[in-house]
């Protein structure tokens, strides 16, 4: 008997139905694995539809989805163990952010029927229900609202948790929140897990906040960049800044030394006649001074005042270099639409 088995082939249809999956595999950049339980036949199809161009669904028993999973083998095998219940293979060149991002975006609220599972907690809001008063009131309050009869109608008079996360809807229930239009579940594809370029991704790992995380890029950038400057280690987006700030310090040493170089002259002149200038003020006698020279006050050494730009200068430049970091992140950002934007979509 044990040899009958293992020589027992695999039915035509079985084969080929594997070979079409396997197919469907290899043709994708990103391929995981979607539940679809609860999900009207009607409803997926405009699900598909919708992911028409960017993604696609390829639905088959989960034993050949297996077997199709393991040929190809190259790690996305993997994705075996998420194959339980009623799933589908959904393949997309797009990356796994950009793939759980438009799942999410595509799920739609849902009524919730009786012996369901409530997938987060479950709230009878307050106000005005629309129902006139009769035996609904008595219904609302079995289930643990807080309800009355008010100017002519039934209200619910505060926010009313009914069901906590992970508790089964009963009859009840169900047909209370059937009355009030109330829909607590949501409805649509829902990614299990995601096999992309050797990695596995399950869907807590694709949920990121994206506005956080390019913050974080920009703050690390700006961090990056501030660290480049002060060790002066130089790179293309900060060589500039470093030649800058160079230049500054070696004028300011060229003025405290007193070199005559055609760059520094300019200022040699001028704190020598600040000098001058400050020599003449303290003179009480007027008529021992050049004319030009009587009367004046003494003017601020450039000396100093080039050391205090000099340092107003340097932290202008780190300043600077922070809001570079801030622009560049934003250039980047419209550069790499194929990037960061194509990851968030």
């Amino acid at each position: 008997m044990s040899s009958a088995r293992k020589t027992e082939t695999i039915p035509q249809w079985k084969r080929e139905e594997v070979d079409e999956l396997v197919e469907f595999i290899d043709s994708f950049n990103s391929v995981g694995i979607v539940g679809v339980a609860g999900i009207p036949s009607r409803q997926l199809q405009a699900m598909r539809r919708e992911l028409h161009g960017s993604a696609d669904v390829r639905m088959s028993r989960n034993t050949l989805t297996v077997r199709a999973l393991e040929e190809v083998d190259e790690g996305v095998e993997e994705l075996t163990g998420y194959v339980s219940g009623q799933v589908a293979l959904i393949g997309t060149n797009d990356n796994p952010f950009g793939l759980y991002k438009q799942l999410e975006a595509s799920k739609t609220p849902a009524p919730i029927n009786a012996g369901e599972v409530a997938p987060n907690d479950v709230v009878i809001p307050e106000g005005d229900t629309g129902v006139d008063p009769g035996p609904f009131v008595g219904e609302l309050q079995t289930v643990g609202a807080a309800a009355r009869i008010m100017d002519g109608s039934i209200k619910v008079t505060e926010d009313s948790k009914v069901l906590e996360e992970g508790e089964v809807v009963d009859d009840d229930l169900a047909n209370v929140l059937t009355e009030l239009g109330i829909e607590p579940k949501e409805v649509g594809l829902d990614l299990k897990g995601v096999y992309s370029e050797g990695v596995l991704f399950e869907p807590d790992e694709l949920a990121i906040d994206v506005d956080e995380y390019r913050a974080d890029v920009q703050s690390a950038a700006a961090a990056a960049r501030n660290l480049s400057v002060n060790a002066a280690y130089p790179t293309a987006a900060t060589a500039g800044t470093l030649l800058a700030k160079a230049s500054g310090e070696a004028k300011s040493v060229g003025l405290f030394a007193e070199i005559e170089s055609p760059d520094v002259v300019p200022d040699l002149i001028g704190k020598a006649d600040a000098q001058l200038r400050a020599l003449a003020a303290q003179i009480d006698d007027e008529e021992a001074l050049p004319e030009e020279l009587q009367g004046v006050e003494a003017t601020p050494d450039p000396e100093t005042d080039d050391a205090d730009e000099e340092e107003e200068q340097a932290d202008e430049e780190t300043e600077d270099a922070e809001e570079s970091t801030d622009d560049d992140a934003d250039d980047d950002g419209d550069d790499g639409g194929e990037g960061l934007g194509a990851m968030f979509g």
